[in-house]
């Protein structure tokens, strides 16, 4: 009698175990297998282009196109490494460990492998940010260590200093002989460059600069190579002169000074200075990042770096630029292209994530349809809407931080004004939302490999850590976004006097009164697959957003400052602000992949890059589907069919997820995570961590 009562619980519990596997099967988009005779498709809840046939995609075509000419210094580089096992670095270091490490490979780099970047910083900026973007990859304090050395501290020299600084330090830079710092940033001081309290006095008896700390705020901090490996250091202070009125000095704005630190040869601090260990990280152990403070150093006239304003024998100063405002603008311009270079490293640290996350979720299989094997956890519309729109910002990033290191190149060789504007602005928004996006996607990438992707071994928590100061240094992101917005108010403005926009902006003035009057009634009902993915379509609805956010902005902050002045009617429309400025970056990414999906001369190609534009356009549009319902620029049942393609476009990315991610063409050793390597069997992981 027991048996019997248990019986009706046991066929209980297995009718709800079936039903819960049936739910689940409904999420699944899995790749068509042939059918049990009682089974049928609809019962699958498969998608209608589940039926529709994969696109072919050579990935050796799409991984040259995206690559193309710098392929060959990176693959170098990744061999180098690969052949030096000894140099790749351990799960498990110690911060002196690591900062050793990271110098050994970097001396290696340019050692033994050749590699030269100064150079590169000036003759083809391209190649040189191509090599720290694979230097990164290996480990991203070596991508940083670099950037301090090459493009910080080499770069300032260069970029602000004039032909005796070249001739006397550029070849000890290169070679590594001259290890240097980048000393801007002071503890109290930071996104405030202009408030920087460190002092140059110039004293005409000795014909030297008097650099001083003059208060514990002023310490210069988080200075990269300063703790261990720095000899010398480009310090930005205010440049003090002899002044013959009650203040005794005048402040001629802040100017940069090549300051010796260590002894050459003894490795010892030089007298005046104080030299201090910034400590354990969060992240990015490898670089040394110290604090410098200054007593009374004395350095001879001739280390300022004179290009925008020179102090003569006699202490009378001299520039090209009539301001101070004028000068710091200038200097500061001649320094974006650290920000160039982070922008692309972030898109590099985005595509290993998604590498090791996609890879994993196409070999990792956990439930399927009654009686039948398991299935890939990447047809699952879950994991699929969580990776496959990445997927397809990693390809719009990258192309767009392509588009930014050219016109950043051409900027450098021409100095054309108007370009320096834009690759300004353009720099500071692509930095900003590039870093945003890949910080939060690195944890999404690591909660979709469950809890294998938690094993330090599988390196998110390593990408996640080293990364997440990307968002801070080289400008805080928010103060970044506040520049792109106030350049958008200010194009705005000449929009409406007749003035001439810089080349990023030129859809404000070709279609601002188009964007903001009524939208159409009829468009705005248009569902069609066709219209949907017409790149038109897509661009007009993107600027579209950014020009209404415009208008609004500048209504809002001319209203507000009638009472609350420019600054406070500035912080009241902060957010608004904010995401007016991301607004623009994005139309501007859309932009550059649209016009890199129709220069693709390969057909299979342009259609695999054509599918993924397009999952990104829809998908952003899907995702402030309020915004474009508010004022009914798409109405409920456009928004409907653009969510259900959103969902077909993501299926299709996803079946030829394998490829796109194959033509990041990343090494093993780069991708080394276990779980990224797998190619056949499950099993290889499972012996890999010894189970």
């Amino acid at each position: 009698m027991e048996q019997k009562k248990q019986n009706p619980t046991a066929e209980n519990e297995t009718l709800i175990v079936s039903r819960r596997i049936q739910r689940v099967s409904l999420h699944l988009a899995p790749v068509p297998r042939p059918l049990h005779e009682h089974d049928t498709q609809e019962q699958l809840g498969l998608f209608p282009c589940a039926r529709s046939a994969k696109l072919e995609v050579e990935t050796e075509k799409l991984s040259l196109y995206m690559r193309g000419k710098y392929r060959e210094i990176q693959e170098k580089i990744y061999e180098y490494f690969h052949a030096r096992p000894e140099l790749q670095t351990p799960l498990e270091i110690s911060k002196d460990d690591h900062r050793e490490l990271c110098w050994r490979q970097m001396y290696g780099l340019i050692k033994e492998a050749g590699i030269r970047p100064l150079k590169y910083v000036v003759e083809d900026p391209g190649k040189y940010f191509a090599i720290v973007e694979a230097a990164g990859a290996v480990d991203i304090s070596l991508g940083i260590k670099l950037g301090v050395q090459y493009s910080l501290w080499g770069g300032s020299v260069i970029n602000l200093g004039t032909k005796k600084h070249k001739d006397k330090y550029f070849e000890g830079i290169d070679s590594l002989e001259y290890p240097g710092c980048f000393a801007m940033t002071e503890l109290h001081h930071g996104s405030n460059v202009q408030g920087l309290q460190t002092v140059a006095t110039f004293d005409p008896i000795t014909d030297e600069f008097i650099i001083n700390t003059p208060s514990d705020g002023a310490i210069k901090w988080w200075i990269g190579n300063a703790a261990v490996h720095g000899k010398f250091a480009s310090v930005f202070a205010k440049l003090m002169l002899p002044a013959h009125d009650a203040k005794g000095v005048s402040d001629m704005g802040v100017h940069a000074f090549i300051v010796p630190i260590r002894d050459l040869k003894t490795h010892q601090a030089l007298p005046g200075i104080e030299i201090h260990d910034c400590g354990h990280k969060v992240g990015l152990n490898g670089v040394d990042n110290g604090a410098l403070r200054f007593t009374s150093v004395r350095i001879p006239r001739d280390n300022l770096l004179n290009r925008f304003g020179d102090v003569s024998r006699d202490g009378k100063y001299t520039s090209s630029l009539p301001t101070i405002n004028k000068r710091f603008a200038a200097t500061l311009g001649e320094l974006v292209g650290g920000r160039v270079a982070l922008a692309s490293s972030s898109t590099s640290v985005l595509k290993i994530a998604n590498a090791i996350a996609i890879r994993y979720s196409l070999l990792r299989q956990q439930f399927g349809p009654p009686k039948q094997p398991e299935v890939s956890i990447l047809d699952y519309q879950s994991q699929q809407h969580k990776l496959m729109p990445m997927l397809a910002s990693t390809y719009t990033f990258h192309f767009a931080t392509s588009y930014l290191v050219e016109i950043y190149s051409q900027m450098k060789t021409t100095h054309v004004e108007q370009l320096v504007g834009d690759v300004h602005t353009l720099s500071a928004g692509l930095k900003a939302y590039v870093t945003s996006y890949t910080a939060k996607s690195l944890s999404v990438c690591r909660e979709a490999c469950g809890g294998h992707g938690y094993a330090a071994v599988n390196r998110f928590g390593i990408l996640r850590n080293d990364h997440d100061i990307f968002q801070t240094f080289e400008g805080d992101n928010t103060v970044l976004l506040q520049q792109v917005a106030a350049d958008l108010l200010k194009q705005y403005k000449q929009k409406f006097q007749g003035g001439t926009l810089a080349v990023t902006w030129n859809y404000l003035r070709e279609s601002m009164n188009t964007y903001l009057s009524q939208p159409n009634p009829v468009t705005a009902r248009w569902e069609g697959t066709e219209h949907l993915r017409d790149p038109k379509f897509q661009l007009d609805a993107f600027r579209y957003r950014t020009s209404r956010l415009l208008q609004s902005a500048a209504v809002r902050l001319r209203k507000h400052s009638k009472t609350l002045g420019g600054f406070g009617a500035w912080n009241r429309c902060l957010n608004h602000l904010l995401t007016l400025a991301e607004s623009h970056i994005e139309s501007v990414i859309l932009a550059k992949f649209i016009e890199t999906v129709e220069k693709c001369p390969d057909a299979s190609t342009r259609a695999a890059l054509k599918l993924v534009c397009d999952l990104y356009a829809l998908n952003q549009i899907w995702n402030d589907i309020g915004t474009y319902r508010n004022v009914d620029y798409v109405a409920p049942n456009k928004a409907k069919a653009i969510h259900k393609l959103t969902d077909y476009l993501s299926f299709q990315v996803r079946n030829i997820a394998k490829e796109l991610v194959d033509a990041f063409d990343l090494p093993n050793h780069v991708t080394r995570a276990p779980i990224a390597m797998q190619s056949e069997a499950y099993a290889q992981y499972t012996q890999y961590v010894g189970f």
